[in-house]
């Protein structure tokens, strides 16, 4: 008889790959979404519409079946691990990588604050409403998510995901840049040299992530994984690569991240980097990326010039791009008369070695440049 799943969700970016992956494995599967919208599917997966957001709505949609495992892509964390209790052998629960954790000055983290890459086996979450409440009910979520494994009511296992980004997402980040070089613009407005870095995770690496917990149940068991991306790449050689990927080549303007607005939506969280290891998932579960960084973000771009948002359309609404061209030739030209105007009198700066390399026996540490005799 085979094993029955369930996939809370199922018609998003990463949902057909995850249940294309159960029935391979002989799952009998279900999915359970809201109804909005549909994807093809094999004929033979079963569809619940409800709202899995509200225990009354997820009870009632779900009746009194159970299931050999659930995969939770969507809903609320919180509400899915109640309903499900007892239902299920395996819960799979999707969460986010970052929005649980504690803010950066929690004492916790030490008198330097939070690592620029936190780690998995030091993870302080967020518990302070003042501080955040989303990120206090990620936590806690996560938290009843472990206490319902310990307790047998499944075998949890977590896989917390950064942004993910590939075909079908409904805020497409590299629209930002995909649009502004298909309609002609061949200067983009960047902050702070475009050095951040930011993990991120391709659709079908979050599909792998999945279906390795699934494969490797006793090793996922009880266990929160960070999925990401295994190589991690500056916002400039994003965009870089987005240019030529489109054929062309575009200058960038670098700005100080606060007056460098036209680019906060494709920065998202500020200029500060956000990063996440995925040391764990690698060692314990064998991940390891399935596509090419350039093929992951170059099949990206590709979709997106042959299935472009409407301007002005719900994904551009969730990504918060005005694309107002005239404003950011406004900002370069200010910013030119800034630049050509600014004096600097002190001497420009001399990288040295701070340890000596003699040209002849004796001869003492000296800075670069200085002439010997």
């Amino acid at each position: 008889m085979p094993r029955s799943a369930l996939v809370i969700g199922g018609t998003g970016p990463t949902g057909p790959g995850v249940v294309q992956g159960l029935l391979e494995r002989g799952f009998d599967v279900t999915i359970l979404h809201g109804g909005q919208h549909e994807v093809p599917l094999p004929a033979e997966v079963r569809h619940i519409h409800c709202d899995p957001h509200w225990m009354e709505t997820l009870s009632a949609g779900l009746g009194r079946a159970e299931f050999d495992l659930v995969v939770a892509q969507y809903g609320r964390l919180a509400v899915t691990t109640e309903v499900l209790a007892r239902r299920t052998s395996q819960l799979i629960a999707i969460g986010g990588a970052h929005g649980s954790l504690a803010y950066a000055a929690d004492p916790r983290w030490g008198p330097l604050g939070i690592p620029a890459l936190p780690s998995e086996d030091v993870e302080h979450l967020e518990r302070d409403p003042a501080r955040g409440t989303l990120a206090v009910r990620m936590a806690a979520a996560e938290q009843a998510l472990f206490d319902g494994h310990d307790a047998g009511a499944f075998a949890a296992t977590l896989l917390a995901y950064p942004v993910v980004y590939g075909p079908r997402q409904v805020a497409p980040h590299e629209w930002c840049i995909v649009r502004r070089i298909l309609e002609g613009r061949r200067r983009i407005i960047i902050a702070d040299g475009g050095v951040r870095l930011e993990s991120r995770l391709h659709t079908a690496h979050a599909v792998h992530a999945v279906l390795l917990a699934v494969d490797r149940p006793a090793a996922a068991s009880g266990r929160k994984f960070v999925v990401t991306d295994d190589n991690v790449f500056s916002m400039r050689q994003r965009i870089e690569f987005v240019a030529a990927r489109l054929g062309t080549e575009v200058e960038l303007v670098d700005l100080p991240y606060a007056l460098a607005t036209p680019c906060h939506p494709y920065w998202r969280h500020g200029p500060d980097h956000r990063l996440r290891g995925n040391g764990r998932i690698r060692a314990e579960l064998g991940y390891t990326d399935t596509t090419s960084a350039a093929d992951a973000l170059g099949t990206t771009v590709d979709w997106l010039v042959e299935n472009q948002p409407v301007p002005g359309g719900p994904e551009e609404s969730r990504l918060g791009d005005r694309f107002d061209y005239p404003h950011e030739d406004d900002l370069i030209q200010r910013w030119a008369v800034v630049r050509r105007d600014w004096s600097d009198d002190a001497a420009p700066f001399q990288a040295t070695h701070a340890y000596r390399h003699p040209r002849h026996p004796g001869e003492t540490w000296r800075p670069a440049g200085t002439a010997t005799s």
